[in-house]
């Protein structure tokens, strides 16, 4: 299983969960699709997802057999997990679980540093590379990012006129 996400809280009356997505895609969240809300320690639980919709800059997630605040509100805090098997993809598609932790080089070799997170933006999202203490903003686009090796646990990048300066970091 592969967390894909964070239930942050209720909201409503009728067991709707507001979630933030990790996953890059609605696709673990389509009607009909299964996850697993795992509450601290415990065993993670199955459900069927019955509706997701944008609220916000969040989700609100409806599930079966979730139909109340009370009910919803004890999973405040749970990760959503998917089975790993269950995951689709397209061709040069990517869920953020996939490459936060990745290292970012230059395609001269130089190590640019490692996403630690992903924000989403209307036209792109925006891998955030840490290199020390500094924070580099690198847009996805494919005038930017070259070539992401998974199995290599590496990203290449060209970066675009003015977006990277080493030596100042």
């Amino acid at each position: 299983m592969v967390p894909i996400g964070r239930v942050l809280r209720p909201h409503g009356l009728k067991g709707l969960l507001r979630i933030r997505s990790d996953a890059g895609v609605d696709l673990p969240f389509e009607q009909g699709g299964i996850v697993y809300l795992r509450v601290g320690a415990e065993d993670p639980e199955c459900f069927k997802v019955v509706a997701v919709k944008a609220h916000k800059g969040t989700s609100l997630l409806e599930l079966e057999g979730v139909a109340t605040l009370e009910r919803a509100e004890t999973y405040r805090g749970a990760d959503i997990l998917v089975e790993k098997g269950g995951l689709r993809r397209g061709e040069g598609e990517y869920f953020w679980f996939e490459l936060i932790g990745l290292e970012v080089r230059l395609d001269t070799g130089e190590a640019v540093g490692t996403i630690s997170r992903i924000i989403p933006t209307g036209a792109n999202d925006i891998y955030v590379v840490e290199r020390g203490k500094r924070e580099i903003l690198v847009p996805a686009t494919s005038k930017v990012v070259k070539a992401i090796d998974l199995e290599g646990g590496k990203m290449i990048i060209s970066p675009m006129e003015g977006l990277l300066d080493l030596n100042e970091i």
